[in-house]
């Protein structure tokens, strides 16, 4: 099983067809931008840190489908999963609580900029990149967790 310098995923027999397989390397890295932009831009337009996170994960759960599990459970260790959904749990809590120092739960301590540019909600920005991380490792370990009980009850 030789691994493609490309993108770093393997080519052997596990998982889906050769067409499958090349697609996916051509997209996962278009649907993780995607999704990170989502999540970056969720305060000017349609989306933000669910939905963003919704499509990180999908990248990773395309990831599983062409190649099976083995290699995406590789890619993100269940100890990894835990510590990134954690730290995204963990960050948007502070972000709440920061308000506090204004006098409210989740006011605005940061300067806004100009509006409709990158870094004009002060803290809205921080709360969908905490979001996306908790929703996108979440999303990915359910899916994952999912699919390896469905392999051990077929067992």
């Amino acid at each position: 099983m030789s691994d493609n310098p490309n993108t770093g995923l393997p080519a052997g027999k596990a998982g889906m067809s050769l067409i499958v397989k090349t697609i996916t390397r051509l997209t996962i890295g278009l649907i993780l931008l995607f999704g990170i932009y989502i999540v970056m831009h969720g305060h000017l337009s349609p989306g933000g840190g669910f939905a963003g996170g919704v499509i990180i994960a999908l990248s990773f759960i395309h990831i599983m489908l062409a190649f099976g599990k083995d290699i995406a459970a590789a890619k993100i260790s269940r100890g990894l999963a835990s510590n990134l959904e954690s730290i995204g749990a963990l960050m948007f809590l502070v972000i709440a609580l920061l308000g506090f120092l204004g006098g409210s739960f989740f006011l605005n301590v940061l300067a806004k900029g100009r509006p409709f540019k990158l870094f004009s909600a002060g803290t809205i920005p921080l709360s969908n990149i905490a979001i996306g991380l908790k929703v996108g490792v979440g999303l990915f370990a359910i899916f994952l967790a999912l699919v390896i009980l469905e392999g051990a009850k077929r067992k």
